[in-house]
């Protein structure tokens, strides 16, 4: 009997028992940087020599890791060999399959300062996010584990006289898993284990921004002792490998986090049946956001506001569940703005390395690129009352300041597309139903908060606030595993419900038996 499950604590790196440690790990990372990764078949590595460079963030002359990109004809031998492996991977009782899972927590929550200091490394994220995207890897797998357990066993169903029935649940087959950078550890964990867990194998794609990350984490696996081929490791761009997995015949499922763009191809490649598909494919998708936090005249201003900053700029606003948007009614909208700014602007800014820095770069000179030319956008559909820039003209790094773009219109497009950036758009409403209107008026819906006294607002937005995700008097981001189970409406994705007792169920099918005594 395993015992419940409880959530991975969080680290005070004001505590030097933690902080001394972390230290030390980004000291030991450091000096492994530049090594070398391949992709790995049935447990084989297969270097390639067509290599890609992963690069700091917070200082692009320095390489995390140099990576081997996998070829079409690699991609097609790993699912090969993914469904070679699920000949006999789907039939290993699930409380093993589950052990597997408990004790990759347990040696990933022994090297937590280990795989912090590569989040910091290789996607910028601060001390304090690295190891909050560990603890949620953790709380991941320690959950879906426990869940696979609950689904192995007996499933109550009605009694028919003269009938013996019964109803399993059995894995679908091989999957792709296709995460994203901005949560490298957590989500490319959560999305591998929650599938193999429930007895399928699959071929993991990291992105092109975090492959570092992800190699760790399957030679994390193979110290475990999973078997080889359950999951092959296939870095390599969406373009030569991504869309040829996806359309394969062999291919079951796919699970994918990242942009609306990127989700919607995928969605409409599975949708297509290849020459000697079998089944309709499967595809759990999460894929953004462009989310509101409302603040209305009976809120704590202070409160509202401080809520804002941490949700707009955390980890350089490059999450889901960001606030992209800060919708206030009239009576407070001018208050409210001035309080974002003046808290935005005392924010430390600078590379992760250092704990003194609360707001690292952003990911890639892409993204630093995209994110400038939307604040260019908004200077033409708004007022720039904070940042609107880089940090310094000689950094070696992708910073950009915190920026508010205030007086925007509610269908302005930095008001209506996904920045991914430290930009905030500040939206004047008449009152609450005008609010209310503005931040369902988009077409995402993943996490929405309002901040209000009113019980008779909160009580309609329950109702009415069409998100995933929804937070009352409290920030829109930091989103707890079967606290608050994750995943969103609209062109949000599927409502998958990352981090909830029913998500490791898409990736099974139920089989009914029935036999008549």
């Amino acid at each position: 009997m395993l015992p419940p499950f409880h959530n991975e604590p969080l680290l005070d790196f004001q505590n030097e028992a933690n902080a001394g440690p972390m230290r030390a790990a980004i000291d030991s990372v450091q000096a492994a940087l530049g090594g070398e990764y391949s992709p790995i078949v049935a447990g084989a590595r297969k270097p390639t020599g067509d290599l890609l460079r992963s690069v700091n963030p917070s200082n692009f002359g320095e390489v995390v890791g140099h990576v081997h990109l996998a070829t079409r004809e690699m991609a097609g031998e790993a699912i090969e060999a993914a469904s070679t492996a699920f000949a006999s991977w789907s039939k290993t009782p699930a409380e093993v399959r589950a052990r597997y899972l408990l004790k990759f927590a347990a040696m990933l929550r022994r090297r937590k300062a280990e795989f912090a200091a590569w989040l910091v490394y290789e996607v910028g994220k601060s001390w304090v996010e690295a190891d909050i995207d560990v603890a949620e890897a953790i709380d991941f797998a320690e959950l879906y584990a426990r869940e696979m357990v609950r689904y192995s066993l007996p499933q109550p169903l009605t009694h028919w006289v003269g009938e013996q029935n019964e109803l399993y649940y059995i894995p679908l087959g091989v999957g792709i898993v296709i995460p994203p950078w901005n949560f490298p550890l957590a989500i490319t964990v959560g999305m591998t284990v929650a599938s193999i867990v429930a007895g399928n194998t699959v071929v993991l794609k990291p992105s092109s921004d975090s492959p570092v990350i992800a190699a760790k984490f399957v030679e994390l696996l193979e110290e475990a002792g999973l078997p080889p081929g359950v999951v092959n490791f296939l870095p390599g761009s969406g373009a030569k490998i991504g869309d040829y997995m996806v359309e394969h015949p062999k291919t079951r499922f796919i699970a994918f986090t990242g942009s609306r763009e990127v989700g919607l191809r995928i969605f409409e490649l599975s949708a297509k049946t290849s020459p000697g598909q079998i089944w309709m494919k499967r595809l759990v998708a999460e894929m953004g956001g462009k989310n509101a936090m409302i603040v209305d005249e009976t809120a704590d201003l202070a409160a509202a506001a401080a809520d804002v900053v941490i949700a707009g700029y955390c980890y350089s606003g490059q999450k889901c569940s960001a606030c992209s948007r800060m919708i206030a009614t009239a009576p407070v909208y001018d208050e409210i703005v001035a309080r974002v700014v003046e808290g935005a602007s005392k924010l430390t800014v600078g590379p992760v390395k250092d704990p003194a820095n609360w707001m690292g770069p952003v990911v890639s000179k892409n993204a630093f690129q995209t994110i400038l030319n939307y604040i260019e956008i908004g200077k033409g559909e708004g007022r720039v009352a904070l940042g609107g820039g880089v940090l310094s003209a000689d950094q070696a790094g992708w910073f950009i300041q915190p920026t508010v773009i205030a007086d925007v219109a509610p269908t302005s497009r930095v008001a209506q597309e996904e920045i991914f950036g430290p930009v905030v758009a500040a939206i004047k409403a008449r009152d609450f139903d005008d609010a209310l209107a503005i931040a369902n008026g988009t077409e995402y819906g993943l996490t929405g908060s309002l901040f209000s006294n009113d019980r008779a607002r909160l009580e309609r937005a329950r109702r009415e606030f069409h998100v995933g995700n929804l937070y009352f008097n409290r920030k829109c981001t930091g989103a707890l595993v079967d606290v608050q189970p994750f995943g969103g409406f609209n062109m949000s994705g599927t409502d998958s419900k990352a981090g909830s007792r029913e998500y490791v169920s898409l990736f099974l099918q139920g089989k009914s038996v029935s036999e008549r005594l």
